[in-house]
Order: structure tokens, then sequence, then C-alpha cells
């Protein structure tokens, strides 16, 4: 029974952890980051009222702020969820405390997880109290996708264990392949994983500083103009805790400078998940489907980025190339979990 609950909120708080994420990007590109001035609460109250006197009242608390019960809604909505998320990996840190000395303990995971996931409050709290200072936002973002990150090895590694317990494991290895070349190979998907980090960190930095609409050319910045590109002020951290950073502070030529070495480390990790998946598909028929996911997510990317560019970054495409981000991560994670099915002791595991 207690081996049935864990797994339920494992896989319950991986699937809430994708919600929270995506909200996250849907809350930002909505421009409502802000749409609650304050924390935990939103205009002091932890429901935002919806009758028109309460809303009056609390407009003339919050006087300098125009209420918009739209993004006001959205912002809560991440906030519930990250809470009940948060709450979920309490509950897990919890059971696993009680499994410490079993077969089922999951090791130093959920504390971890528990740990982050209190660090991802505060960031939360700080992004609006700091009014969307681009590096909390930024830093904000890749707390949300290491937790995701977190939970999945968390999921995988229970399978593993569940799959000990219940003798599911097969002592058949695959004698076309040495462990050394598996273990080279989950190293190469690693270096991709790694690469993946970085340009999803500098796809936060861009939206922070609503760098996206900075260039209107999808090769070059901006066609038939001059553009000096500023990488200094462009990755410069703010230090000014007093300004309100929604709509961005940059010039255009700083934020011109981050759009393009957004732009610049795509190229980078496209070329790079090519060659991995070209190598990967030579290699074994287990990473196959894995392999296909990344590559049709990566050229799905690309296509996305440079729509993004053309047509100014409407709503459901910035929406599809976020959420298409968050789904070539958890790719590349179940690519790098295939490359573990084989331990140090050659055995198999049938369940991954």
């Amino acid at each position: 029974m207690m081996q049935r609950n864990l797994s339920i909120l494992v896989n319950s708080a991986l699937l809430l952890a994708l919600v929270v994420v995506l909200l996250g990007g849907w809350t930002r590109i909505n421009y409502a980051g802000l749409g609650c001035p304050d924390w935990p609460g939103c205009y002091g109250s932890l429901i935002l009222p919806s009758e028109p006197i309460q809303l009056q009242q609390l407009q003339s608390a919050f006087p300098n702020q125009p209420i918009d019960t739209y993004k006001g809604w959205l912002e809560m909505t991440h906030r519930y969820a990250a809470g009940t998320l948060g709450l979920l990996i309490l509950g897990i840190a919890l059971l696993n405390y009680k499994n410490r000395n079993t077969e089922l303990s999951l090791g130093y995971l959920p504390l971890a997880l528990l740990v982050l996931v209190t660090i991802q409050a505060l960031f939360g709290m700080w992004t609006v109290t700091l009014k969307l200072l681009p590096p909390i936002v930024t830093l904000h973002l890749l707390g949300g996708l290491l937790t995701l990150t977190l939970l999945f090895i968390l999921q995988a590694k229970l399978r593993r264990i569940r799959a000990a317990v219940c003798s599911t494991v097969s002592k058949k290895t695959d004698p076309s392949h040495s462990l050394r070349v598996f273990s080279i190979t989950r190293f190469k998907i690693l270096i991709g994983v790694i690469l993946l980090f970085i340009q999803l960190a500098l796809g936060g930095w861009t939206s922070a500083n609503y760098a996206g609409w900075a260039c209107s050319d999808w090769i070059l910045c901006n066609h038939n103009a001059d553009t000096t590109l500023d990488f200094v002020r462009g990755f410069e951290l703010s230090t000014d805790i007093e300004a309100n950073y929604e709509g961005g502070l940059l010039s255009l030529e700083a934020r011109a400078a981050i759009q393009m070495t957004h732009r610049g480390m795509a190229l980078l990790l496209i070329a790079y998940l090519l060659w991995l998946s070209w190598n990967l598909h030579k290699l074994s028929g287990v990473f196959k489907r894995p392999v296909q996911l990344v590559l049709l997510l990566t050229i799905t990317q690309a296509g996305l980025g440079i729509a993004n560019v053309i047509w100014a970054v409407p709503l459901p495409l910035a929406t599809a190339h976020h959420a298409g981000a968050v789904g070539l991560l958890l790719a590349m994670l179940w690519l790098y979990q295939r490359s573990t099915r084989f331990s140090s002791s050659g055995v198999t595991y049938a369940a991954l």
C-alpha cells in the first residue's frame, strides 16, 4: 500500500509540475506576472473578489495598480497550482522518510526536491515584490524546470526500485554493446541536456527582458537597419530593485543582443541534437522512439522560433514555443533515462 501511495504521489507531482511550468509561461506571455501586486494573496485576498463594490474597495487600497481580474486570476491560478505541488512534494518527502530503511527508499532526492520547491516559493514572492526583476524571473523559470527534471528522475528511480522489488529484473544483456559504449553515449546525451538548459536560460532571459520583439528579421536582426548589438547592457544584471520591469527597460540595442545570442545558441543546440540523433540512430534500437521525439520537437521548435520572429511573437505561437521547449526537455530526459537502462553490472531493467 505504501509503495502504491508513493507511486501515486510521484506521478501526480510530475504531472502537476508540468502544468505549473506551462502555467508560468502562460502567465508571463499574457503580461500577468504583476496581475497581483502583493504576495501570497492578490490585493490582500487569497481569492480575488468579483463583485464591483469589492473591486472598487480593493482599487482604493491599491491606487497605483489598476485591477485586471483576468490577469489576477491567471497569477492566482498559477500560485494555487504551485502551492499544491509543494504539498505533494512534502508528502513524497514524508513518505520517503518512513521508507528510509526499506528497499523503497528514494535516498535524498525527495528532500532535495522539498528544499528546491521552498526556494521556488521565495523566488515566486520576489518575482512580485521586486516587480519582475529579470534575474529573479529567469531563475524562477529555471527552478521550475529543474523541479520538473528532478521529479522525472525521481519517477524513473521509483520505477527501477519497484521493478527490482517485484523481481522483474532481466539478467540478459545486449551483447552487441558494451557498458563502455553506453557510458560514452550517456555522457553525450548529458551534454545535450546541459546545452538545452543553457538555451532555456537564454529563452528565460529573453522573455524576462521582453526581447522577443527586438529583431524583425529571422536571419539578420533587422533588415535594412543598422542595429548595434549591446551585449554589455543586454547581459548586465539589473540592480535597481525599485524599478518596475514589466514591459522591459533595456534599450533596443541591448534587447537585440539578447535575441541574437538566443538565436546563436539555438543554432548550436540544433546542430548538436541532430548530430546526437544520428549517432544514436546508428547505435541501438533502444533509442528509436525518444530520438524520433527529440528530432520532431527540435525541428518544430526551430520553425516556431522563426514564425515568432516573422509574426512578432503572437500569443498562440509564443505559447507553443514555450510548451515545445518544455516538451524537448522531457524528451531529452527520456533519452537520458534510456541510456541508463544498463547498470554497472550489466543488468537491464525490463520496466524501462
